[in-house]
């Protein structure tokens, strides 16, 4: 009887390393993050990001924040901590939710390694491949990304000025039967825009008689230059236990930091902190325990709004040159608050097509096609305006003109 083998591979040979999963070959990078490389050149006036202005930052207030910590409990600063996140920050975070008017212990919130965290740590607790996930048109790019990766099923709801609309919401959940609906409420992410209280109180009523979880993200809504505060949906009684309220100290006191926290019921709260264990165990002790000391020692509240005057006079700034850039028909809103801008060109331009020769001209713009979970419109384009100072606005905003002439 003759033996065989099976053919071995040869030595100099090796096999190819298995594939990526499908999710990551799925999803794109963040054109955002692709643009920033190009606007890190010092000539180039950068609307594209999403960057709070660094002149800004309470750097001596939170230096000194970190050398008490660091001085007076390094044992504790320095070692692992509970996935949940450092006692004396969940209660200060909470003691500043129930103060606008949502009370909330420390019980409630789970700390994160930033905002972005929160929406991972939330797909993987609540979505599986193949779920139905409703986001906002045009909707905050990360969110895509992160819900993608979950292997959802994203759609976009309908809406307007005001934010979606709650009739197209509810045939949606009853024609889908989605998990979640995904909202930037106050100075939206790109479009700026504000949804009235009469809208939330809608949205949440659609929720609480269809089955909807709502995940409301709040990053900018500390950052208001006029009006009055619209209450979070979250606060509404009756989608009280279906409501998810994300924050973040990026914008109001530094991104660096990468300190976000949700406030969910309890059984979603702790399938969220499950998998944070797997994410990353627990957001960085030092990083918790130094803002937790520079809000006991400092007065944030005063600070953002030091801040928010700034970025008021620059949000004017921007109105106030873009009728003189834009080409005839152009749209855009005023945004109360926030970082944002969005803006409409007539349909025959396409910002993507267009942003290479824009950037020639020294300035950058993100594009409005991205955001979008449908059909996108390819007219629309998103500025920041709080980066930049009020000269550098309009010197931008002179390259943008002739930079949209093509």
């Amino acid at each position: 009887m003759t033996l065989t083998s099976a053919p071995t591979a040869s030595a100099d040979v090796a096999a190819p390393a298995p594939p990526l999963a499908a999710r990551a070959r799925s999803i794109g990078g963040s054109p955002v993050r692709d643009i920033l490389a190009v606007t890190a050149r010092p000539e180039v006036i950068n609307f594209a990001g999403g960057l709070p202005a660094p002149e800004l930052f309470d750097a001596d207030a939170i230096a000194a924040a970190f050398d008490a910590v660091l001085a007076e409990a390094p044992a504790q600063a320095l070692q692992y901590s509970t996935t949940e996140g450092e006692p004396t920050l969940r209660t200060a975070l909470a003691e500043r939710t129930s103060v606008r008017g949502l009370p909330t212990t420390a019980d409630d919130v789970l700390v994160t390694t930033g905002s972005q965290q929160a929406l991972s740590l939330l797909a993987t607790a609540l979505v599986e491949p193949g779920d139905t996930v409703l986001v906002e048109e045009p909707c905050y790019l990360a969110a895509l990304q992160a819900f993608g990766f979950a292997g959802a099923r994203v759609l976009g709801v309908p809406g307007d000025a005001d934010g979606p609309d709650p009739e197209a919401l509810a045939e949606l959940v009853v024609r889908e039967r989605p998990k979640l609906l995904y909202t930037v409420p106050t100075f939206q992410n790109p479009t700026g825009r504000t949804v009235p209280a009469e809208r939330r109180a809608a949205l949440a009523g659609v929720a609480a008689r269809h089955g909807l979880w709502i995940v409301e993200d709040d990053p900018y809504g500390e950052l208001r230059f006029e009006g009055e505060r619209v209450p979070w949906i979250a606060a509404h009684e009756e989608a009280a236990d279906r409501t998810v309220l994300l924050g973040s100290f990026s914008k109001v006191m530094a991104p660096g930091l990468r300190l976000g926290w949700l406030r969910a019921p309890a059984e979603l709260r702790r399938a969220c902190a499950i998998a944070k264990q797997a994410a990353d165990l627990h957001t960085p002790t030092v990083n918790q325990l130094a803002a937790a000391r520079y809000l006991a020692d400092n007065d944030l509240d005063a600070h953002v709004a030091r801040v928010a005057a700034v970025y008021g006079e620059r949000r004017d700034a921007m109105l106030a040159g873009l009728a003189n850039v834009l080409p005839e028909g152009s749209s855009w809103q005023r945004p109360e608050g926030g970082m944002f801008l969005w803006v409409r060109l007539p349909s025959a331009y396409d910002t993507t097509a267009l942003l290479g020769e824009v950037v020639r001209h020294d300035v950058a713009y993100v594009p409005g096609a991205p955001f979008f979970a449908g059909r996108p419109d390819r007219s629309t384009l998103r500025l920041c305006f709080v980066t930049e100072t009020p000269d550098r606005i309009g010197e931008g905003l002179r390259r943008l003109g002739e930079g949209l002439k093509g």
